[in-house]
């Protein structure tokens, strides 16, 4: 810790060497432009590879850079990033060699995380034609890091809190990125959003107003009276039916 705290009091130093009235503005709040969701590798650091600095991006990091509609811990962030923080650009970086997206193809189980890395198994599955066609298997965890990076984007812009942002106008950019820890360079896959519109009925928030209207047409009476079943005459039992006589005692 010594090493931690020693490097806290140097950055400090620099920064009021900048700055003498730094940390009082910072002090006064935050209005950042970038929300970041990475994968919690050490060797990603957000800030670094972005050039932000304090103030200008807030993050969110998990194994593998997953946006899981149950993970309420993410959905808190993103959706104060975009309803009180108002960000403009919304980030989903992912990195070649990635060990959980490794991890999920190993068929080997790792405790916990195994729950976890279902959701990349699910990535492959959904593009398991293009996965397979893949013979090096290099290569073929390369292409899975940026399948895992486009679906999360598409997962991000299915949610309820994106949803509603675009009916705005100023909904956030969604961009999906994947960061090459062997040159550090961040490479855009400039993923469609739009692919989604053929699924309107099912993500959108339409979709919710409609069972709305029909849960309320129902409490008015305008869905049709379904008709009482028939009640068919109970039938009378078959002699063969009817309990055979006691045999009289001997």
């Amino acid at each position: 810790m010594k090493k931690i705290l020693d490097n806290n009091r140097k950055w400090v130093e620099s920064k009021l060497a900048e700055d003498s009235d730094y940390f009082n503005k910072m002090a006064k709040g935050q209005k950042p432009r970038y929300l970041f969701i990475g994968c919690s590798d050490s060797r990603v650091p957000a800030s670094a590879i972005t050039g932000t600095e304090p103030g200008e991006m807030f993050v969110h990091r998990n194994i593998a850079n997953l946006v899981v509609h149950s993970d309420m811990n993410l959905l808190a962030v993103v959706q104060y990033a975009v309803e009180v923080l108002e960000v403009e650009i919304i980030m989903v970086v992912g990195h070649y060699g990635c060990g959980g997206v490794a991890a999920a193809v190993s068929n080997k189980q790792y405790g916990l995380i195994d729950n976890w890395l279902t959701h990349i198994k699910d990535v492959v599955r959904l593009n398991e034609t293009e996965f397979l066609r893949i013979r090096d298997k290099e290569q073929q965890l390369r292409r899975l890091v940026e399948l895992n990076v486009i679906e999360q984007v598409r997962n991000l812009a299915s949610t309820n809190i994106i949803q509603n942002a675009r009916k705005g106008p100023n909904p956030p950019d969604l961009h999906g990125l994947v960061y090459d820890i062997h040159d550090g360079l961040l490479h855009d896959l400039e993923v469609q959003t739009d692919t989604l519109d053929e699924f309107m009925h099912i993500y959108s928030v339409e979709a919710t107003n409609h069972a709305e209207k029909v849960a309320e047409g129902a409490r008015e009476g305008k869905v049709a009276e379904q008709k009482e079943p028939e009640t068919k005459p109970a039938t009378k039992p078959r002699k063969d039916d009817e309990p055979s006589a006691m045999p009289k005692a001997s």
